[in-house]
């Protein structure tokens, strides 16, 4: 018997859903069937996305929202129970920058980071997490980073919440596991986005890069998705508390580019 990985008619909500890898996230689930419902700070990006799902015939709802913001989360999350009559699936993707060095970094600028990426992920789980308790069902999947594994320098703002965003979903998986609600993060690595321009920074840094990758190719958006359609599929139900690493194999080995050198590729 074919197995298939089955979203159809689960309500998805994506945070910063109006570009980048958000975007990919929640198209690939609107493909796979799932009612989606972005959210995102740019009422242009909210509106550009829903022109593109209305042409693809997939349904679902936008809305403009910061994830700093309690009070909106509560009056969206409010609305789309209203609307749907569920929530089954929650993406914390919402994500911003914060580099930095920490003798140099503002403390407005740190406080933008560690709000918008762990504070933000604490204030939409806070929010969706009774609704997931009251059905007895639930996927949450949180974005953190290849940072909350190995840090870089001049990244401390963004490497620690990131970091905090792993912990984080330890903790909820083991508060929420009774009423089956399953908590995992992922840590996307060198997939080139709109914060980090890895394909189009100067050839030798992109090669320094690339050097450290076992998969010695930049990843692709679509395989931060297509892994989220399977960790929120009932085929990833025993899963749970962990965070899985999305980065080509980065630093697997401590020096990944010899196995290319051997194999005449470089």
């Amino acid at each position: 018997m074919r197995m298939l990985v089955d979203v159809r008619d689960k309500v998805a909500i994506v945070t910063g859903a109006g570009k980048g890898i958000g975007r990919e996230i929640l198209k690939t689930f609107a493909e796979e069937g799932a009612i989606t419902v972005a959210l995102d700070v740019s009422q242009s990006d909210l509106d550009d996305l829903a022109a593109d799902l209305k042409a693809g015939g997939y349904a679902g709802s936008q809305y403009v929202c910061d994830v700093r913001d309690f009070g909106r989360i509560r009056e969206i999350v409010g609305e789309v129970v209203d609307r749907y009559g569920r929530i089954d699936i929650l993406i914390n993707n919402a994500g911003v920058a914060g580099d930095g060095w920490v003798d140099e970094i503002s403390e407005e600028a740190w406080d933008f980071c560690v709000d918008v990426n762990l504070k933000g992920t604490f204030l939409m789980c806070k929010a969706v997490v009774p609704v997931m308790k009251k059905q007895r069902y639930g996927r949450i999947l949180n974005a953190a980073s290849f940072a909350a594994i190995i840090p870089s320098i001049g990244s401390s703002a963004y490497a620690a919440a990131k970091a905090g965003v792993e912990q984080f979903t330890r903790v909820l998986a083991g508060e929420v596991g009774p009423w089956n609600i399953t908590v995992n993060a992922y840590a996307p690595g060198m997939i080139p986005t709109t914060l980090n321009h890895f394909d189009k920074l100067p050839a030798e840094k992109q090669e320094r890069l690339l050097d450290s990758l076992t998969l010695r190719k930049w990843g692709d958006r679509r395989d931060v998705a297509r892994l989220l359609v399977f960790l929120a599929s009932d085929y990833a139900s025993y899963i749970t508390g962990t965070m899985i690493d999305v980065s080509g194999g980065k630093f697997a080995t401590q020096f990944p580019r010899v196995a290319y050198e051997k194999a005449g590729m470089l």
